[in-house]
C-alpha cells in the first residue's frame, strides 16, 4: 500500500528515489538524537528545499514505520505518495557516532554510550551495521524500486535523482522514468556495485543520465589497479554517456567535469562548523539537482550544491538547510564563486 492522501495530488517537479531510516546520531558537540527521521531521500530532499519546492519520494518503509513522520512530510512541500508500505516491519535503524573533527566512531554503539556514560537507548538494542556487500545483477532487493512503485503523477515531474541504493535500481529505473517528462537524472552510486567486479557493468547505470556523482571513495573503489587520477577517472566515467560527472571529496570540496567542454573545475567546500556530517553528499545532491532545473548550468548548480552540504554539515536532521537564512545563502554562493577554479 501507499503512504497516499487521495484528496490532494500536487504536480510534483522533482522526484527523489531513496532510502527511509530510524537515525540515532551523536553530533561532534556530544549531544544525543534518538530514533530521529533520516535516510538519503530525506537528506536529498532537504538539500534540494533549500531552493525549490515541490519534491516527492520514492521510497520502500516497513509498516512498523511512524506514520506521524510521513505525516510530517508534507508540512516541507514533500509528496509521500511514492512511499511504499510494506506489510511487515522492516529493521531500518543507523547510528552514526562523530569525534570533534567530524569523523564517524566506528566503535560498537554500546561501548561508545559507555564512554559518554549514558545509557544504551532501548531503540539500539541488537543493533549491528549493515556491511557493505555486492549488490545483485539480477535480484531485486527489499529497497529496490520497480516501474510499479512510481505513482501516475509523478510521471509528469522533469527531474529525477537517485540516491544510493542498488543496481537494479540504477540501471533500470532511469529508462523507465524517461517515459514520462524526466528530462534530468542525477545518479549518486551505491558502494555496493562501486567496485572492480562491476567494471564492465558502470556503463548500464550511466550511458544517457545527466550526471553522475560518486564519492572519492567510490570512485577510486571501481578503478582500483587502474588509475588514482581524478581527472582521468571523471572523463572515464563520462565518456559512457553522462554529460557532467562529480566526484564528492568531501573537505576537500567537489571535482566537476563537463563531457562537451571537456572542462574540470574544483568547488571548494565551504568553512562551515562541523556538527552532524550525516546526509551531507545526499544534501549536496539535492541542491545540484535544484540548480540544474532551476539554472541550467552544471557549475551554478554544484556551487548550490555546495551550500546545501555547508548548512547541513552545522545542522542535526535533513532538514536543517531549509532554515537558512537567504542573505546567508547567498553570501555563500558568492563566496564558493569566487574561490572555485578552472584545472
Amino acid at each position: 500500500m501507499s503512504a497516499r492522501n487521495e484528496q490532494s495530488k500536487p504536480v510534483i517537479r522533482y522526484l527523489i528515489s531513496g532510502l527511509l531510516t530510524r537515525s540515532t546520531i551523536i553530533t561532534t558537540d556530544g549531544r544525543i538524537r534518538v530514533d530521529q527521521l533520516g535516510g538519503s531521500a530525506l537528506y536529498s530532499a532537504g538539500g534540494l528545499g533549500m531552493w525549490d519546492t515541490s519534491a516527492g519520494i520514492l521510497a520502500t518503509a516497513g509498516n512498523d514505520y511512524p506514520i506521524e513522520w510521513l505525516e510530517s512530510l508534507s508540512l516541507k512541500g514533500i509528496d509521500t505518495h511514492g512511499i511504499r508500505i510494506t506489510d511487515e516491519p522492516m529493521d531500518v535503524r543507523h547510528f552514526a557516532a562523530y569525534d570533534q573533527d567530524g569523523n564517524p566512531d566506528k566503535s560498537a554503539p554500546v561501548s561508545i554510550f559507555l564512554r559518554l556514560e549514558a545509557p544504551l537507548p532501548y531503540e539500539l538494542l541488537g543493533y549491528v551495521p549493515r556491511e557493505i556487500q555486492l549488490d545483485s545483477r539480477n535480484r531485486p532487493g527489499k529497497f529496490t524500486l520497480r516501474s510499479a512503485d512510481v505513482p501516475d503523477e509523478y510521471m509528469d515531474a522533469t527531474a529525477v535523482h537517485f540516491c544510493p541504493t542498488d543496481f537494479l535500481t540504477h540501471s533500470l529505473m532511469p529508462g523507465n522514468l524517461r517515459q514520462g517528462q524526466i528530462q534530468t537524472i542525477t545518479v549518486d552510486p551505491s558502494p555496493g556495485y562501486m567496485n572492480k567486479a562491476f567494471w564492465d557493468d558502470i556503463p548500464q547505470v550511466i550511458a544517457g543520465i545527466t550526471a553522475f556523482l560518486p564519492s572519492e571513495e567510490e570512485a577510486l573503489s571501481l578503478f582500483e589497479g587502474r588509475t588514482r587520477d581524478l581527472k582521468e577517472i571523471a572523463a572515464a566515467l563520462a565518456a559512457y554517456g553522462c554529460e557532467f560527472v562529480i566526484i564528492k571529496r568531501g573537505a576537500q570540496g567537489v571535482l566537476l567535469y563537463e563531457q562537451v567542454s571537456r572542462t574540470y573545475r574544483v568547488i571548494p567546500a565551504y568553512p562551515a562548523s562541523v556538527i552532524d556530517p550525516t546526509g551531507v553528499g545526499d544534501a549536496f545532491c539535492g541542491g545540484f539537482l535544484a540548480g540544474l532545473r532551476l539554472k541550467y548550468d552544471p557549475f551554478e548548480a554544484a556551487l548550490m550544491g555546495s551550500v546545501s552540504a555547508s548548512f547541513k554539515i552545522q545542522g542535526v536532521g535533513p532538514f536543517y538547510p531549509m532554515e537558512a537564512l537567504p542573505e546567508l545563502v547567498n553570501a555563500r554562493l558568492e563566496i564558493l564563486r569566487e574561490k572555485s577554479k578552472i584545472l
